[in-house]
């Protein structure tokens, strides 16, 4: 969940710099902010954005793991999830045709020994690929 700010502002200044909307893209397609960040990301958008991603958005966490048969809670690796779900399913839905364009936030944390051994908290970060056929 400690994700979920860093890519509601990548999406969301993604899509104001660009001046697009989430309809423009088939799919917004996060890490692995999993069931609960998945929802807060959408919440978050809309209440302080006015923005919508609900129709278009998907994780990649929530992708992969089935939340009624597995016990994930949050879901898993972010780096794990999104590598996994881009080149299999995302890719294999562009060569298919099934995608044109697509928002990618990788979602992840900036680890330090330094940081954590002093107590810091760990950073949330999120970076942002358009995808094209």
């Amino acid at each position: 969940m400690t994700f979920t700010p860093a890519a509601k502002k990548t999406i969301y200044d993604f899509l104001k710099d660009t001046q697009t909307r989430p309809e423009d893209y088939d799919l917004i397609l996060t890490g692995d902010l999993g069931d609960i960040g998945s929802r807060l990301l959408r919440e978050l958008m809309m209440k302080e954005s006015n923005i919508d991603i609900s129709s278009v958005h998907n994780d990649c966490g929530l992708m992969i793991y089935n939340l009624k048969s597995q016990d994930v809670h949050s879901g898993g690796s972010g780096c794990g999830c999104s590598g996994s779900v881009l080149c299999s399913k995302i890719l294999n839905g562009f060569r298919k045709g099934e995608y044109k364009k697509i928002m990618f936030i990788a979602t992840g944390a900036l680890m330090s020994p330094v940081s954590t051994l002093q107590g810091e908290s760990i950073p949330g970060i999120a970076h942002g690929v358009i995808i094209k056929a």
